[in-house]
């Protein structure tokens, strides 16, 4: 994947308050990642499913923006595969499938040891198919 931040990416505020970073973009796919800090976790101490949807989300969010036309997702859903408490988590985003005006795409979210926290599927409108 080439290393490249898409304009319209440096102005997600609420990425940048979670502390999800966008470490690589290309063409329908992208990598994020988050450090999971005291302010991310539950009351039962782990990372709340929150900040694991906002990681996931971000990614996906790169990845369908990627071509340079704005996308906005239309349906989004997660399942929890195992809990984390601490380090650093990433969210590999990667496209399904691309058509006009939808497109659906995968995100796998791993900890530092590779083991898969969550699952992700979201579904993007693409606003202007013209322009891609």
């Amino acid at each position: 994947m080439e290393s490249k931040k898409p304009d319209f990416l440096t102005g997600d505020r609420y990425a940048s308050l979670s502390n999800a970073e966008l470490v690589k973009s290309a063409p329908g796919s992208a990598l994020a990642k988050m450090t999971i800090s005291s302010k991310h976790l539950n009351a039962l101490d782990i990372a709340h499913g929150g900040a694991i949807f906002t990681l996931a989300d971000y990614a996906f969010g790169a990845a369908a923006n990627s071509y340079g036309n704005p996308a906005v997702c239309l349906q989004a859903s997660i399942s929890f595969i195992k809990a984390c408490s601490a380090g650093t988590i990433y969210a590999e985003a990667r496209e399904i499938s691309r058509r006009r005006t939808i497109g659906t795409y995968q995100v796998c979210v791993r900890d530092e040891a590779g083991e898969t926290v969550a699952h992700f599927t979201a579904t993007a409108y693409f606003k202007n198919p013209n322009k891609s």
